[in-house]
């Protein structure tokens, strides 16, 4: 039992832990923000966008694998028939494209403020060359003799 105790503590610690409390509001934050982008995806900009299209529906834009030729794409999945709905895999392209342009802008307000460290790739400089290395050796020992 003892064992079962520690184990207990020791899961305690790590989830009252900072970067575990951070994990989890993320987490919940992140969920909600997929949720409203959604939502602005399919109720705010599609709709237009299908109206300048020719009144396209995005949602219902779907291709039928099988046989039958169906109006709907709730029609095709009652009936069963395979189908490849592209029209929902565009909606979640845009979402995604939406998520992670936010973030980046986020990231880079953040590291603005300073409140982050550089996104930036830190360019290292490569090691001195044999010669610059010789070069060093001689302009030190000539600042050596004119001190004499």
């Amino acid at each position: 039992m003892m064992r079962g105790v520690s184990f207990w503590q020791n899961f305690k610690k790590f989830a009252m832990r900072g970067n575990a409390m951070d994990l989890a509001v993320g987490v919940v934050v992140g969920g909600a923000f997929g949720k409203i982008v959604t939502s602005l995806v399919n109720d705010v900009l599609l709709p237009p966008l299908g109206l300048v299209l020719g009144r396209v529906d995005f949602s219902n834009l779907f291709l039928v694998l099988g046989t039958g030729s169906f109006q709907t794409l709730a029609e095709a999945k009652k009936a069963g028939v395979p189908i490849l709905a592209y029209g929902a895999f565009l909606s979640s392209i845009l979402d995604f494209v939406i998520i992670a342009l936010s973030i980046f802008l986020i990231l880079r307000w953040l590291e603005k403020l300073r409140l982050l460290p550089s996104l930036a790739v830190p360019v290292e400089e490569p090691p001195p060359t044999r010669s610059e290395k010789l070069l060093e050796e001689i302009r030190n020992e000539l600042r050596g003799r004119g001190r004499s």
